[in-house]
């Protein structure tokens, strides 16, 4: 049986683990995640180039739980951080400091002195300034900050544009063109050594061409500056490979080598990848638990115990998730809304959605969602945030309780 989600006698299950199981012993609305199914994504990616020095750092934004994040550091794993909160749930996941690339265009000086003091291994810088702060905080604590320079090549990546980065609209880089100057400032910085060259052009990529292109690009300018002699050390691709949300198909890491690695033939550099939803997307599920059922002048609304603020989404993006009963019924199919509790029109998981009839009291699982759902989970309408479980080896492992009243109002302060 391979890992993740799969049926038996028409029951949805995780790892051989029944969801109804699950439900009932931690509640719902409940995310469930295959650790089986994340490390063989891992490990799919780590073969796929394993033709060359990488490192394949994850990507905390798209889930930072924190036993998923020691399962990672354990396989050998780096991390891609965008924040001190993350750089401090790296470091306390056991990843190693040099494994840590800090990437993200507004870092704060108290984060890139936190940086510094854990000695990470690369600052994925984003624009002059920040090179220039980075450079005046290590020059005044005596260290070295290895930099990589993030690039825009203004390369569409064909994906939601809420989720795209390459192009020169967005905020992310700098210029393609002006960067072998920029980085000629930089090296002459005290406290700063330029270790690479950096590019990601978006997320949920399923067309690979862009990121070909992208990859030529970048190691076009990696050979300029090692002719210039700049003592580079890594080439940095970024991530953003998508996953097969509504089957159509989706390219593997196999193919995205294939696509890329003829791009950096020759170059003498570490290649690294900043892996997310590929890794664990497809490993979580979100259980949630039907309410109502309701119907208005022909309309028929599924509403769930679960809600926007638990998985944004499909509120956000219009994101497409599969969403089916736990339990087969072999009940009639209808075409309904699936929508969650929460006061706004916007609380939606879909649309005119055919699927099986389900009755209150019934589960549903909407799947793929491993990947930002819980992270950009909320509290808004004051819910608590849902409870997460790991199932692993067989055996299903409550990973975050459930939140209360009391964990929402804990930060409050009486006056």
């Amino acid at each position: 049986m391979s890992a993740g989600f799969s049926r038996a006698s028409g029951e949805l299950r995780c790892d051989g683990v029944a969801l109804a199981e699950l439900a009932e012993r931690f509640g719902t609305p409940l995310y469930v995640y295959s650790a089986a199914s994340v490390e063989a994504a891992y490990r799919a990616y780590d073969a796929a180039f394993a033709a060359v020095p990488h490192r394949i750092c994850y990507a905390l934004k798209a889930n930072s739980n924190g036993t998923l994040l020691r399962r990672l550091a354990g396989w050998g794993a780096g991390a891609d951080i965008v924040s001190g909160g993350e750089l401090a749930a790296a470091l306390r996941a056991g990843f190693p400091p040099e494994r840590i690339v800090f990437s993200g265009v507004g870092k704060t000086e108290a984060e890139l002195q936190a940086g510094l003091d854990a000695g990470i291994g690369e600052f994925n810088a984003e624009s002059e300034e920040e090179i220039r702060r980075l450079s005046a905080l290590a020059g005044r604590a005596g260290r070295v900050a290895h930099v990589t320079l993030r690039v825009n090549p203004d390369i569409d990546p064909r994906s939601h544009p809420y989720i795209s980065t390459g192009l020169r609209e967005n905020k992310f880089g700098v210029d393609l063109t002006l960067a072998p100057e920029l980085l000629r400032r930089a090296r002459a910085l005290p406290g700063i050594e330029v270790a690479g060259v950096q590019c990601h052009i978006g997320s949920q990529m399923t067309d690979l061409e862009p990121v070909e292109a992208a990859a030529r690009a970048v190691a076009a300018l990696s050979r300029q500056l090692l002719d210039e002699g700049f003592p580079l050390r890594s080439i940095d691709l970024g991530g953003g490979l998508g996953i097969d949300y509504t089957g159509d198909g989706a390219p593997d890491p196999r193919e995205l080598a294939a696509r890329v690695l003829p791009a950096l033939e020759g170059l003498p550099l570490l290649l690294m990848l900043e892996p997310g939803r590929s890794l664990v997307a497809p490993a979580g599920a979100l259980l949630a638990r039907v309410l109502y059922v309701k119907e208005n002048r022909g309309k028929r609304f599924v509403i769930l115990d679960a809600g926007m603020n638990d998985l944004l989404r499909p509120s956000l993006y219009e994101a497409f998730h599969r969403i089916e009963p736990v339990v087969e019924r072999g009940r009639q199919r209808a075409e309904v809304d699936v929508v969650g509790p929460v006061c706004e029109t916007g609380d939606f998981f879909a649309r005119s959605r055919e699927m099986e009839s389900v009755e209150p009291g019934d589960l549903v699982a909407v799947r793929d969602a491993g990947a930002y759902g819980f992270s950009m989970a909320s509290n808004y309408n004051l819910r608590p945030r849902p409870a997460e479980v790991l199932v692993e080896a067989g055996a299903a492992r409550l990973t975050r309780r459930r939140e209360t009243f009391d964990d929402l109002v804990a930060a409050e302060q009486d006056g």
